[in-house]
């Protein structure tokens, strides 16, 4: 195993309260915006999307794998799939291949919501990052990837690989919003 200097775990650990600081700073901006998403499900509304997107044989995705998908306890995600359901985001269907179960998906409303939530995370991002260049960006999104696998893979849960984006793909959206 590969020695971590002494200095780099206090070093990380303040920079990751920083970070955390300023996602929490993001939470309160996003809920001052007006959007259909009730605060705080807009990443539970993009993963629905991008479990439908992973799979073309199967349109939605069900709760047990969407909880797997965020790690998180599928009562919480049951809960907070009740909520988009409620706000007309999402649809439950019964699943052809077992009816005790429930396909959910995206209504048109949910992806207008969800598109309206991603243009004001790339004007944000572009706004915020538009002085950096391309290869920053791409190091920047590299580098969290590995980072969010390999402490993933250290406390012994899956990380979802890469969306449909690779990293090129994720900084072209922010070059794209600047």
């Amino acid at each position: 195993m590969p020695h971590v200097p002494d200095a780099v775990p206090g070093a990380l650990r303040t920079e990751l309260r920083e970070l955390i600081k300023v996602m929490r700073m993001l939470r309160q901006q996003e809920a001052y915006q007006e959007s259909a998403v009730p605060a705080g499900l807009a990443g539970l509304l993009a993963e629905i999307a991008q479990a439908s997107q992973a799979d073309p044989a199967v349109d939605g995705c069900h709760v047990k794998d969407l909880a797997a998908r965020c790690g998180l306890d599928p009562s919480t995600v049951s809960r907070a799939v009740s909520s988009l359901v409620g706000s007309g985001l999402v649809e439950r269907h019964a699943d052809p291949a077992d009816r005790r179960a429930s396909v959910l998906t995206l209504t048109g409303a949910g992806r207008a919501a969800l598109d309206a939530k991603h243009e004001w995370y790339g004007r944000l991002f572009g706004q915020a990052l538009g002085h950096w260049s391309t290869e920053d960006l791409q190091t920047l999104v590299g580098y969290l990837r590995r980072f969010t696998t390999d402490l993933s893979d250290c406390l012994g849960t899956a990380v979802p690989q890469p969306r449909t984006g690779t990293t090129s793909d994720s900084t072209a959206s922010m070059e794209a919003a600047r």
